[in-house]
């Protein structure tokens, strides 16, 4: 089973404290940034990139703490940038922000930003003239791979859907910084109820989700290298992002070996070994967790981050789940094998014919080669707003 490697794994911390004290203890909120401190230095020295928000640094009136916990990742970040490893991914952080944000920075987080924001380390996305946070978070929701919530309300259960509904890992922190019924707290508990554990994250193992939640708890006696040992052991233990499989599976059929043969020796060392994502395929054979196979094959694919698609074979139900993932938007390697009848000619969508002859190295050269070439091509139709 491939394990989750935090080598270039966008991670996106985020969460607030309540303006009320009595909701957000000072010494929780201390222990909060030093739980995220120690995190993001950890983080940083297992080669993890960053999702983080650019904005105006808010306080608490009373004891003057930051409502946020953005400028101390960016500072941490800073600070920490030599702990990287050797190799290390760039950009380190992808910075979302929106056309008054940073006219609106105060010293002297503005020059913190001005040291980093021209630098190869950061890649700026900004939501153009969206001054909402709606639109920065979809941003964000875009370009993370694991979303942490500490804290928080509205906001991050808005951010907590878009996640989710993506097939994000959500990994909420039960640290006493708000009101329960909402924020990371809602979302701690809405996972201790039932089975709620595994639609906020899948891992691997034999620890359940429900058993990782229970491990991450932080009651305030528990030490912060703790809290942070265990957020660190979770994030390893979490299922990789899924590349959901379109392919012919009746044994029966002539081209079966081939297909077989070629996702044995091409597909799945590369995709699994290589490029880290997880194979999911639905035949029938794997453990259910929906009622109706149709029910099971249309959400892993809904909430998958690829499609390999082969339709070798030209099978009509490989033809409606890959019209799905286009219309989903999922970057979609599509596949046939050479010489093979198609009822359409997959090169005009830039597919790749594979072949059954060549060493193992050249087809699997051929098919990493596609996939770089495709893998960051714009939906057939994308997001147009009405009003830009």
């Amino acid at each position: 089973m491939v394990r989750l490697s935090l080598f270039g794994r966008r991670i996106h911390l985020a969460g607030s404290i309540a303006a009320d004290p009595t909701l957000a203890s000072a010494d929780e909120v201390r222990r909060a940034r030093a739980i995220v401190a120690s995190l993001v230095k950890e983080l940083l020295r297992q080669g993890a990139t960053f999702v983080i928000p650019v904005d105006a640094e808010k306080y608490r009136r009373g004891d003057d703490l930051p409502i946020c916990f953005d400028w101390l990742i960016w500072e941490t970040v800073q600070q920490q940038q030599a702990q990287r490893p050797d190799g290390a991914i760039n950009p380190l952080v992808v910075a979302v922000k929106h056309h008054k944000n940073e006219e609106q920075i105060a010293e002297p987080q503005a020059s913190l930003w001005r040291s980093l924001r021209n630098t190869h380390l950061v890649q700026i996305e900004s939501a153009a003239h969206w001054d909402m946070n709606a639109k920065r978070m979809e941003a964000q929701a875009r370009h993370g791979d694991v979303l942490i919530t500490l804290g928080g309300g509205e906001g991050v259960l808005f951010l907590a859907n878009l996640y989710h509904d993506a097939g994000k890992p959500v990994i909420p922190l039960n640290l006493k910084l708000g009101a329960a019924h909402t924020g990371a707290l809602r979302l701690f508990e809405f996972g201790m109820a039932g089975n709620h554990a595994s639609r906020l994250f899948q891992v691997q193992g034999n620890t359940p989700s429900h058993g990782w939640l229970n491990r991450i708890e932080m009651p305030p006696a528990k030490p912060v290298p703790d809290c942070v040992e265990d957020v660190l052991a979770l994030l390893h233990a979490l299922v990789p992002p899924k590349a959901f499989v379109v392919r012919l599976l009746n044994p029966e059929h002539p081209d079966f070996d081939d297909v077989q043969n070629y996702f044995d020796t091409v597909v799945q060392p590369v995709v699994e070994d290589e490029l880290r994502y997880a194979l999911t395929v639905v035949d029938g054979r794997q453990a259910f967790d929906h009622a109706r196979i149709d029910q099971e094959i249309f959400a892993k694919l809904h909430r998958s981050s690829m499609v390999v698609a082969d339709i070798t074979g030209s099978r009509p139900n490989c033809f409606l789940e890959l019209g799905y993932a286009l219309g989903r938007g999922l970057p979609t390697l599509l596949l046939a094998k050479a010489g093979t009848d198609h009822p359409f000619d997959i090169a005009t969508f830039s597919g790749h014919h594979w072949k059954t002859t060549g060493t193992v190295d050249e087809r699997r050269r051929a098919f990493r080669e596609h996939w770089h070439a495709i893998r960051n091509r714009p939906p057939l139709v994308p997001m147009e707003p009405l009003i830009p």
